[in-house]
C-alpha cells in the first residue's frame, strides 16, 4: 500500500471509532494536516448525524465548512468528545510530535479541551524515540532570537522556519539533531521559556487511540 491508501484507511478507522458516538448536539475536535483533510473528507456525508466542528487550523476550518459542516469557536463550546488528528512521529506511550503544519498551539489547545484523543498516522510515524522529525516550537516574534539560544542550551540546533506566520501571528523555530529521551519532561522544560508559546511535544497530554496504518491493515493501540 502506498502511504497514501495507509493514510485513507487511518482516515475510515477513525470514522468507524467515532461513528457509534455520533449524536445531533455532537462537536467534533478537528486537527490539521493531509491525514486529517482525508478525515475532514469523509465526515461530508456523515454531517446531518452531529452538530458541527471545533477546528484546529484555519485551512481545517474551511475545508469543514466547504463541506457543510458548522465551525464553532472553542470558547462556546466547552469540550469536546473527540480530537480527530494525525502525527508527525508518535512513539510506544502514544506520545507525539506534531506541528509540521504550524498549526501546535490551536491543536494543542482542542486536544487539551477533549475527552478522547484519536491519533490517524501512517506507519512511517511510529517511532521508538521522538526526535528524528524536528520539534517545532511557536514563539512570541520579539523572542525568536532568545528563545533559540536557550534551546541550543538544551542541546537542539534551532533553525527559523522562514516565511512561516501561524494562525495566531507567531513564528515558527524548528529543532534539528533533538532527540528526546524524556518527552514529558522536555515539552514542560520548553515551555517554560519566556516567549515560548507553546511547543510541538504532545506528550503530558498524549493520544488515547492510535489508529496507525500498516500494509497489513490499521493497527488500533491504546494507551499501555
Amino acid at each position: 500500500m502506498t502511504q497514501d491508501e495507509l493514510k485513507a484507511a487511518v482516515a475510515d478507522a477513525a470514522i468507524n471509532e467515532i461513528e457509534p458516538g455520533l449524536e445531533k448536539g455532537t462537536v467534533l475536535g478537528i486537527g490539521t494536516g493531509s491525514t486529517a483533510n482525508l478525515f475532514i473528507d469523509r465526515l461530508g456525508p456523515l454531517r446531518d448525524r452531529f452538530k458541527g466542528a471545533v477546528a484546529s487550523s484555519e485551512a481545517s476550518a474551511k475545508r469543514l465548512e466547504a463541506l457543510g459542516i458548522e465551525v464553532f469557536e472553542l470558547n462556546n463550546v466547552g469540550t469536546v468528545p473527540y480530537y480527530i488528528d494525525g502525527a508527525d512521529e508518535v512513539n510506544a506511550h502514544l506520545h507525539m510530535i506534531k506541528g509540521g503544519g504550524a498549526a501546535l498551539t490551536r491543536e494543542k489547545i482542542v486536544a487539551a479541551c477533549a475527552k478522547r484523543f484519536i491519533c490517524i498516522a501512517d506507519g512511517s510515524k511510529s517511532v521508538a524515540t521522538l526526535g528524528a522529525f524536528p520539534l517545532p516550537v511557536e514563539v512570541i516574534p520579539m523572542a525568536r532570537s532568545y528563545v533559540a539560544r536557550e534551546l541550543v542550551a538544551l542541546g537542539a540546533d534551532p533553525v527559523y522556519r522562514q516565511g512561516v506566520v501561524t494562525d495566531n501571528g507567531n513564528q515558527i523555530i524548528d529543532c534539528y539533531d533533538f532527540m528526546i529521551d524524556d518527552p514529558v519532561a522536555m515539552e514542560a522544560r520548553i515551555n517554560a521559556i519566556v516567549g515560548v508559546v507553546t511547543n510541538g511535544l504532545f506528550a503530558a497530554r498524549g493520544a488515547d487511540v492510535l489508529l496507525l496504518g500498516r500494509a497489513e491493515g490499521v493497527e488500533r493501540i491504546t494507551q499501555p
